[in-house]
């Protein structure tokens, strides 16, 4: 199974502005060069270290909310790192995520959906609940300089 990268964010703050890139280094070290959460603290497992989502499961959800046509809520609302079409994330930890040549991310849990959804979008957080329509989180297992249209698979 194959899919690709449609999309790269990061925000260096809590709550902060949410960048696009069209290219990024991710490290094991750094996670999304610049983003808040990537860097793993001291005592930490990096469990949380980056997070993404599925452009389908994002337009699945926002077709049950089905936001006014002025209220455009584009995917990195979400505020995770990676967008990734036309292939499936894995539902459980442990499994590899690749993307490009040498990115390797391990899954670790389903990003659940906050409150600050609802913030977003009033019923944003309901809509990302089902079927881990708000993403995986992961630690970097293997450092790479990705781009949008890179190959994602999932390897054993």
């Amino acid at each position: 199974m194959r899919g690709r990268l449609g999309g790269i964010a990061r925000h260096d703050r809590p709550r902060g502005a949410i960048e696009t890139l069209d290219h990024v280094s991710v490290t094991r070290e750094l996670g999304v060069r610049g983003d808040l959460r990537g860097a793993i603290r001291p005592g930490k497992s990096g469990r949380r270290q980056i997070s993404l989502i599925e452009a389908e499961s994002w337009e699945a959800a926002l077709a049950e909310l089905q936001p006014a046509p002025d209220h455009d809520l584009l995917w990195h609302v979400r505020r995770a790192n990676l967008l990734v079409q036309g292939i499936r994330l894995p539902r459980e930890a442990g499994k590899i995520i690749a993307i490009g040549q040498s990115l390797r991310i391990e899954t670790t849990c389903e990003c659940d959906p906050c409150n600050r959804m609802d913030e977003i979008h009033p019923g944003l957080k309901l809509a990302l609940m089902p079927d881990w329509r708000g993403g995986v989180l992961g630690r970097v297992i293997s450092d790479g300089d990705i781009a949008i249209g890179d190959e994602v698979r999932i390897e054993e």
